[in-house]
């Protein structure tokens, strides 16, 4: 953590140590109540306006009532690519807090500890730096009793805000900002405590850290999570109609949605079941503009039915599927991949739609516009697959140019000749809709339904047409893959091991990327983002490299292969592709695919 150091004089007299610093990974303990996730918000956005890089990972209980929960926060000067496999900072509020998360900590690193509810244990003094606080106490002192569990929390921003020596008129703004239209009594509360904190006296920390200046930016850095991205760039691409049911980890989008899109001219519903949603959803895209509904696997498994109708019927749709673990209610607040199998497949008979899946919070953005782009090109639904780690991370990119953008994508009402929806004799398969109420000359007015159908959308039990228009609905998905970007390998285009993967994943592959490189392995990665249809070309891709390993957060299978695995498996016949899985429901450590990812090349070399 430590690049450079510089003598001042501390409280306690001596001669106190600040080293210049790159980046620092801060782990905050203790329960879900303590409002942790606030202080690594904070330290979060903060990163975000001061030009750093940040990400941050969280969990939170499943239960009601609470329980323990985490939030870590890596933010550094440089380019950060995951949450960090080990603190260098514990921010620890109760003894199972400190005792449950001190494993996570580098060995010298800082133990940050609330001293009223915690007792360090004297075999591992010599391990860590222990910092005793009593923060509750010192809480109370700041801004009353009956405040202490809400304001704890501010108190121990403001020990860290110390430690750092971070900017305290931007963190007062971030309060600020955080507790607009509330009571000022609040907020001048959370500024006392966290004036207090900062105030008291770190005299028995041996050292505090100052980040080097950060390379400026082009532009201004925003910062948000993955769900507020998905949010926002929808309404940027155009929606302005959606149905929800709430249901972790998606009610955040569903709740932006329905505070900001009647600020825009438009509506969300929240409706009685995900079946009503997604029917609603539809309802409003068959209208004549893209429509959004979403949920999470549970809920996607009800919308099954009804999607397989917007196939049929050949609706421009979004459907957004936040991951968690499964099956069932599963472990709703914990990671997981393993949507992928219902999202490519889900429902019955042949229903070909539109799969694709952001790598990081700014991609959530962007990929949400080109999600309604391509539902409304090629008149299909599109699923666009996140998880539960990066719909809550946090992270900063550069503010969009919103003029460039956003879009209007109201329907055309400009009378035709004549139209057939479901024209057959287009090479691509592509179908065209009008929005109700447009006149067509020739009086001939198409229809929708979930039926086989002719091409004006008549319902036909011909063997004939249906083999013709199932041909149809594919050839349109063929037509998409052969407009997708070929991804860029990370590192040489070819080698020995080539790690692949999507979602969440990335930052931490990269990084394993560039450990392992600096350790002298030949290793690259590639990541997908268009996972049905794939692009075309990964084949030549693969051919560089003796080994293709598929990093997943979803079970190995029956086979060993993971979900986006047998995938390719199923599509390029290839051997060497092998899965990497685990279903811990936490994000990968980079030392976690390093060591995996040598074990399993080790394996293969003896089966050759």
């Amino acid at each position: 953590m430590s690049n450079a150091t510089a003598g001042v004089p501390s409280s306690s007299g001596g001669a106190q140590k600040i080293s210049s610093i790159n980046e620092v990974v801060i782990r905050i303990a203790g329960n879900s109540q303590d409002g942790i996730q606030a202080i690594g918000g904070f330290l979060a956005r903060l990163a975000g306006r001061s030009e750093q890089e940040v990400m941050t990972f969280m969990t939170i209980p499943a239960t009601i009532s609470g329980g323990a929960s985490i939030f870590q926060v890596r933010m550094g000067s440089g380019e950060v690519l995951s949450s960090g496999d080990e603190a260098d900072v514990l921010l620890a509020f109760y003894q199972h807090s400190y005792e449950g998360h001190l494993s996570s900590l580098k060995k010298g690193g800082i133990v940050l500890y609330d001293s009223d509810h915690v007792q360090p244990k004297p075999e591992l003094q010599g391990d860590y730096h222990h910092v005793g606080v009593p923060i509750s106490g010192l809480t109370v002192e700041a801004i009353g009793g009956t405040a202490k569990d809400k304001g704890k929390n501010i108190y121990a921003l403001g020990l860290i805000a110390k430690m750092f020596d971070l900017n305290i008129p931007k963190l007062e703004k971030l309060l600020g900002e955080r507790f607009t239209g509330k009571d000022p009594s609040i907020l001048n509360n959370a500024l006392a405590a966290f004036h207090a904190g900062y105030s008291h006296s770190l005299g028995n920390i041996l050292e505090t850290f100052k980040f080097v200046d950060a390379q400026k930016k082009d532009g201004h850095q925003v910062v948000m999570n993955g769900n507020e991205a998905i949010g926002y760039g929808l309404i940027a691409a155009g929606v302005r109609f959606g149905a929800g049911y709430p249901i972790t980890p998606w009610s955040d989008i569903m709740e932006l949605l329905r505070r900001e899109l009647p600020k825009y001219g438009g509506t969300f519903i929240q409706t009685e079941d995900e079946i009503a949603a997604i029917s609603m959803a539809i309802g409003g895209s068959y209208a004549g503009r893209v429509a959004v509904t979403g949920s999470s696997g549970p809920g996607i498994s009800l919308k099954t039915e009804a999607l397989g109708w917007a196939v049929m019927a050949e609706m421009p749709l979004v459907i957004i599927d936040v991951q968690r673990g499964g099956p069932s209610t599963g472990m709703p607040t914990n990671i997981e991949q393993s949507d992928l199998n219902i999202a490519i497949n889900g429902g019955h008979g042949d229903s070909p739609r539109v799969v694709i899946a952001p790598a990081n919070v700014e991609d959530c953005f962007y990929m949400s516009i080109e999600a309604v782009n391509i539902a409304r090109k090629y008149s299909v639904p599109v699923i666009l697959l996140t998880d539960q780690g990066i719909a809550t991370r946090i992270e900063a990119f550069v503010e969009p140019n919103l003029e460039k953008v956003c879009q209007d994508i109201s329907p055309d009402f400009t009378p035709v000749a004549d139209h057939k929806p479901y024209d057959l004799s287009k090479p691509d398969g592509i179908t065209t809709h009008l929005a109700p109420g447009t006149k067509i000359n020739s009086g001939k007015y198409p229809i929708v339904t979930g039926l086989e159908h002719d091409e004006l959308g008549h319902p036909t039990g011909s063997p004939k047409l249906h083999m013709q228009m199932t041909a149809k609905r594919r050839k349109k998905l063929q037509a998409l893959a052969a407009t997708l970007p070929l991804p860029k390998v990370y590192g040489p285009p070819e080698g020995n091991v080539l790690l692949v993967g999507w979602g969440s994943t990335e930052g931490p592959i990269k990084e394993a990327v560039d450990r392992a490189r600096a350790a002298g392995d030949s290793v690259s990665s590639l990541h997908l983002r268009h996972i049905n249809p794939l692009p075309n070309g990964l084949e030549n891709i693969f051919a560089g490299f003796n080994h293709v390993l598929v990093v997943e957060m979803n079970d190995e299978g029956l086979y060993g292969f993971g979900q986006l695995g047998q995938v390719l498996r199923a599509r390029y016949c290839d051997p060497k592709i092998q899965g990497i899985n685990k279903t811990d429901g936490l994000t990968w450590k980079v030392k976690e695919i390093l060591e995996r990812a040598k074990t399993n090349v080790a394996a293969g070399l003896r089966k050759m």
